[in-house]
């Protein structure tokens, strides 16, 4: 099992011919946890890691990037696991992302590495499966153990105002298919209404011969799914779930976020992380122990390790823009 993350640095000169490229096997889980450390510790801690010296992994199995130009302060970054794939986190992970990035434009990249290759002025399309195949998730039946979750890997679909389905989030999203959709929907499972947390959705309007969709991971070609619907108005809207509920007249509901509650569960969550109560096996680091102890890792549980020598800074750049975010939130900034 592998979980492969690209990590793009462009030099401080700003000169993108000459960005450095690393990877790591592991590095995509707890990746959104690690850049709320912030960039004079993810700097360091991306380059701590091996040069990827077979290139760009492809948008099938790269499973999280990110690139940081400290010249222009832009980083863009897409994970396919962690609290900024979770609909009840996704925009406190953000919020603290961007208070932890001041004065960096932090952009998600829906279109996974294809859109770091295309900053950089590189081909987009050399991350691209070349054989083009689209591959979504099986629908799932009401009270499929998956649907417990707190976040369900699933996919809500929704057509006109009176029917709701519900497919695996897994592979491809739905939208993907083009109108193929409907047909293999006419045998699926009705769900009547969903209330769950899910990874993505898609709204499906027959008599406007209108899509719109929305998820909070990466897909890949996802500025051009146009082209899959033929006659049909396609909508992206990025990670705007809100989109589908008023779309769907009643059929999508998830439940209410508590704003204040979700940046504590994310603060939390990336201090356990930078303080190796949720590490594991070494994700490609590149560091040998010194005899002072610098380039030791922490961790003992799921997600990989950490430098233990950059935790402190990281736990004190995840608890600032914590604070910053309330701040905000209760619009007392």
């Amino acid at each position: 099992m592998a979980d492969w993350a690209t990590f793009a640095v462009v030099p401080e000169d700003g000169d993108h011919e000459r960005y450095e490229l690393y990877e790591s096997r592991l590095g995509a889980a707890g990746l959104d946890l690690d850049l709320l450390a912030g960039p004079d510790v993810v700097l360091p801690f991306l380059r701590a890691h091996d040069p990827a010296r077979h290139g760009w992994r492809d948008d099938v199995h790269c499973e999280g990037a990110v690139l940081v130009d400290p010249h222009r302060r832009v980083l863009l970054v897409f994970v396919s696991d962690g609290p900024t794939t979770c609909l009840r986190h996704r925009a406190a992970a953000l919020d603290l992302l961007r208070h932890a990035w001041p004065g960096w434009q932090v952009r998600w990249t829906y279109d996974g590495p294809a859109e770091p290759r295309a900053y950089l002025g590189l081909d987009p399309g050399v991350v691209r499966d070349p054989l083009g195949e689209v591959h979504t998730g099986v629908t799932l039946a009401p009270g499929d153990e998956e649907l417990a979750e707190d976040d369900p890997l699933a996919t809500v679909v929704t057509v006109g105002t009176g029917r709701c389905h519900l497919l695996a989030a897994t592979g491809d999203h739905p939208v993907a298919e083009g109108p193929a959709l409907l047909e293999r929907l006419d045998s699926a499972p009705e769900h009547g209404r969903c209330e769950l947390a899910v990874l993505s959705g898609l709204h499906v309007d027959p008599a406007r011969r209108r899509v719109g969709w929305w998820l909070l991971d990466a897909q890949a070609g996802a500025y051009e799914m146009a082209s899959r619907w033929p006659g049909w108005t396609v909508e992206f809207w990025q990670d705007r779930w809100q989109e589908q509920t008023r779309a769907a007249g009643g059929l999508f509901a998830p439940p209410p976020v508590d704003r204040l509650q979700a940046l504590v569960d994310v603060r939390d969550e990336a201090r356990e992380h930078w303080t190796g109560r949720r590490g594991a096996a070494a994700r490609g680091l590149a560091r040998p122990v010194a005899a002072d102890g610098s380039g030791a890792l922490l961790g003992t549980g799921f997600l990989p390790d950490v430098p233990a020598d950059l935790a402190p800074a990281a736990l004190l750049s995840v608890d600032s823009a914590w604070r910053r975010a309330v701040r905000v939130a209760k619009g007392t900034a």
